[in-house]
């Protein structure tokens, strides 16, 4: 029972250090998809993932890179689950993640829009954000293009330092 634990929480350390394929300077772990990892009895490493988007591009390849380190790491039978309940948040975002995402220009989300249970509102209007440029600190930003590179990022511009940024959208 005891090995079993400790090889439990090596093959989660092994995981955790698994980047994103989007945004290689986060961890899964960093990011927040990293939901568990444990060992059953018959030995199956068994990895839960939970993608930031119905339908992320990039889960078959964090699937297939989680399950490639653990079998690097001697692990033969990994099982790679995804977890769609609950969805996941942006404010899975550990504090080295929003930190991490900063230090390479990209503007980390605010606190996650809560909704009361039952429908969800429509708004008609645009939803202004206080974005911070991750540069130079300034408020004075704007959205140029609410679809960036990825479908979780935005495009923004820095009015003070004129520099373009990405921004990680609060889900």
């Amino acid at each position: 029972m005891v090995s079993t634990l400790l090889d439990a929480r090596r093959a989660r350390r092994i995981a955790e250090r698994v980047p994103d394929p989007e945004l290689p300077m986060l961890t899964l772990a960093d990011l927040g998809v990293l939901r568990g990892v444990e060992m059953t009895d018959d030995g199956t490493v068994v990895a839960s993932l939970t993608p930031t988007y119905s339908g992320c591009p990039a889960m078959a390849e964090m699937r297939a890179d989680v399950a490639a380190r653990l079998r690097d790491a001697g692990y033969a039978r990994v099982q790679i689950r995804t977890v769609l309940d609950p969805p996941w948040t942006s404010d899975w975002i550990t504090p080295a993640g929003r930190r991490k995402l900063t230090e390479h220009g990209i503007a980390p989300p605010g606190a996650a829009p809560r909704h009361d249970p039952g429908p969800v509102p429509l708004v008609l209007s645009p939803v202004r954000r206080a974005v911070a440029c991750p540069r130079c600190g300034s408020a004075d930003t704007e959205e140029t293009s609410r679809f960036a590179a990825t479908s979780c990022k935005a495009l923004w511009r820095c009015r003070a330092c004129r520099e373009p940024f990405e921004y990680v959208k609060e889900i």
